[in-house]
């Protein structure tokens, strides 16, 4: 027992030492924030974030491009890009999209998007993956100068996003003010809010929220460099030009290209910058504590890119060993160490990632077995043992290193109050003690994959984080109309559009089956469109999968609601196939009716019809196209009005001023009321014979 007891003391001393050393690094850099906050409380906000919204978007743009590499994001690559078309206010930009060949239902998705959008483009590399995200990136890369030579322009900058980023409005107007003098810009990385239970996921909110609002700043204004975390991050066209120099710009032999590429610009003395531009934000927010429903609140921080994190155990120590992997050990081999010795000094913040960890699971392990000895000694009538000798200087030791997490804890409550409030940044202090658990996994992982790869001589493949994009609800997004979604997915001209909405006024009936009719859009193009606007999943039906489901509700219910069961989710809820989202009162009934749960998921209609032919007897009616002429038609066709009368009149006609078109045509005199009204009636009993033939 004594000599289990000195070795139990000596290696408590040799831990207390070493995060005394790491803790004396971490209040430096505190330090030196924290002075650099009192020059600018003292002499003003200077920078980027000193300049108007105004003055940042009275700047010509100039082009930019997206870089957005893709593997397996088939689930979220479709929505992200629809959410970053839709949010930024930005004109001349270009989303280029990279997909591998073996990756069919991610290809087929950029595809989607690159045909419904004008502005996004599909890169396809011409080999299987994952390689890394390096390679995806050099491809996109030559895409974009293709591009530049087809086009005949030059895009001021590139900018490296992931597909389950959120962007803000004003990103690329910040990328634009600050190019061409800053050669790398790197917005702030924050995680989404996420529920108090949910720990794991917590502890990114917590690091981030830190990580970027002060260890980067300290990093600019003693480093001048800043590395790239991979998204949010602008590349200059000097510095993409510098990279290729060499060859490809991104380093494929590292899984950490952001961080090797922001050392790759610092060795060549190109600027670089964490862009702190403070701006308002909208997100639905928990009560304290999950005490209460949630509620919309609106925030200032600095502009940033926004996105969920990994929240299991498991992703997440795989996805830190990743970034351990890449920066702290293939960094080490491949970039060594700098002339610099302040760049030397980050270098190794960077590298002590593979210790420190260890250090803290270590000091947890000694104060458990501290105790234990101490409850033996107590069962068995021995002396109490001390962890340490209790010389003054190990006394020194100790409340330094107490002192040390006071400050660490209560920096950490600072800052992510300042984002998520004070719910979340008292969760942060038993969070540091989690995250400690998946640095240590992390850690032993990273070095158990790089020595491996090292006696086995083979590289080190890219072990990908599955990603998930939130909700337009959970973003705070208002609710659009479906003509506002078709117009910003540049599927329907605003004139094309503007004709639909006559139409519809004057016939009835769906506005997405008028576009239909018009051929300006397809069923499947109206069937997302309607699950873009509800925030309802599509799905893909099976015909087996239907029949075996179709005795879940009556055959009348089917046809009256336009809906099939297709079996149960991992919830036990009953999934639902259906043309559009059911009403209130609709969900009520379907409730009653099944007895259980469900979700619903819109498809297109002629699917719905075509598995109702399926499993429904009598078959419905084949659907039919609305053919019934609009009212201007009809009067000209009738001769009531003359077609050169007719088109100076609507030259000047605007709906959202003018109200239907026979309102617009009486009050412009083209047409007596008397006869406007008994067309209308004509027409009312026109189009309610259509629609029941159409839907008999």
């Amino acid at each position: 027992m004594d000599t289990y007891i000195a070795a139990l003391q000596w290696t408590a001393l040799i831990v207390a030492i070493l995060i005394a050393l790491s803790s004396i690094d971490d209040l430096f850099v505190d330090a030196v924030f924290w002075s650099i906050k009192l020059k600018r409380k003292l002499l003003g906000r200077s920078g980027p974030g000193a300049v108007s919204q105004e003055k940042l978007v009275e700047k010509p743009e100039q082009p930019l491009a997206i870089m957005l590499p893709a593997w397996k994001e088939y689930d979220v690559i479709a929505t992200m890009v629809e959410n970053a078309v839709s949010t930024l206010a930005y004109k001349d930009y270009t989303i280029f999209v990279g997909t591998y060949a073996n990756d069919a239902e991610t290809i087929a998705e950029a595809e989607k998007v690159a045909k419904r959008f004008k502005r996004v483009r599909h890169v396809r590399v011409p080999h299987d993956g994952p390689t890394c995200k390096a390679d995806c990136l050099n491809y996109i890369v030559a895409d974009i100068l293709a591009v530049e030579k087809e086009r005949g322009i030059e895009f001021a900058g590139m900018i490296l996003h992931d597909s389950e980023d959120v962007l803000h409005p004003l990103e690329l107007h910040l990328f634009n003010y600050l190019l061409p003098h800053k050669d790398l810009i790197q917005l702030p990385v924050v995680s989404l809010e996420q529920d108090y239970l949910d720990l794991v996921a917590g502890t990114y909110m917590d690091e981030f929220a830190e990580w970027h609002a002060k260890d980067l700043v300290v990093r600019q204004r003693l480093a001048k460099t800043v590395p790239s975390a991979g998204v949010g991050t602008c590349f200059s066209r000097r510095a993409m030009t510098a990279l290729m120099e060499e060859g490809d710009p991104f380093n494929t032999a590292t899984l950490t290209e952001d961080y090797d590429i922001g050392n790759r610009l610092s060795e060549r003395g190109m600027s670089a910058i964490i862009a702190l531009y403070p701006v308002e934000f909208r997100s639905k927010r928990g009560a304290l504590f999950g005490m209460g429903p949630d509620r919309m609140v609106t925030f200032s921080m600095p502009l940033c890119v926004r996105e969920h994190f990994p929240n299991t155990f498991k992703t997440s120590y795989r996805q830190k060993a990743r970034w351990i992997l890449g920066i702290s050990l293939q960094g080490w081999a491949q970039l060594g160490w700098s002339n610099s010795a302040v760049t030397n000094y980050f270098l190794f913040r960077d590298r002590k990632a593979i210790v420190t960890p260890t250090l803290a699971i270590l000091a947890y392990v000694l104060v458990v077995n501290y105790l234990f000895v101490n409850l033996f000694m107590t069962l068995t009538g021995g002396e109490f043992v001390p962890l340490f000798s209790g010389h003054w200087l190990e006394f020194v030791l100790l409340w330094f290193n107490l002192f040390a997490l006071v400050m660490r804890i209560g920096q950490r409550v600072f800052f992510v109050e300042k984002i998520y409030g004070w719910g979340h940044a008292l969760m942060s202090i038993p969070r540091v003690f989690l995250l400690s658990f998946v640095n240590f996994a992390a850690s032993w992982r990273a070095l158990k994959i790089y020595i491996g790869s090292l006696l086995s001589g083979k590289s080190i493949a890219w072990d990908k984080t599955m990603h998930r994009f939130p909700s337009g609800d959970f973003l705070g997004e208002e609710r659009k109309s479906l003509g506002e979604i078709l117009l910003s997915w540049e599927v329907v001209t605003p004139p094309a559009l503007n004709k639909a909405l006559i139409d519809q006024q004057l016939n009835g009936g769906s506005l997405g089956q008028l576009l239909i009719c018009h051929g300006i859009i397809d069923d499947m193009t109206l069937a997302e469109a309607l699950a873009k606007q509800a925030n309802l999943p599509t799905a893909i039906l099976n015909p087996e999968l239907v029949r075996e489901a179709r005795h879940m509700l009556e055959d009348d219910v089917m046809l009256r609601l336009r809906t099939v069961p297709f079996g149960l989710n991992k919830k036990g809820e009953v999934m639902l196939a259906m043309a559009r989202p059911l009403t209130e009162a609709e969900q009520g009934r379907m409730r009653e009716r099944l007895g259980k749960p469900f979700h619903q998921h819109i498809v297109p209609e002629s699917v719905i019809i075509d598995a109702l032919a399926e499993v429904v007897e009598p078959q419905p009616g084949v659907r039919r196209s609305l053919k019934v002429a609009p009212l201007h038609e009809l009067l000209v066709k009738r001769k009531l009005v003359s077609k050169k009368a007719m088109r100076e009149a609507m030259a000047d006609y605007d709906i959202a001023r003018h109200g239907t078109v026979g309102q617009f045509l009486v009050s412009r005199g083209v047409l007596a009321q008397d006869k406007f009204n008994e067309l209308a009636a004509e027409q009312k009993q026109l189009v309610v014979a259509e629609w029941e033939m159409a839907h008999a």
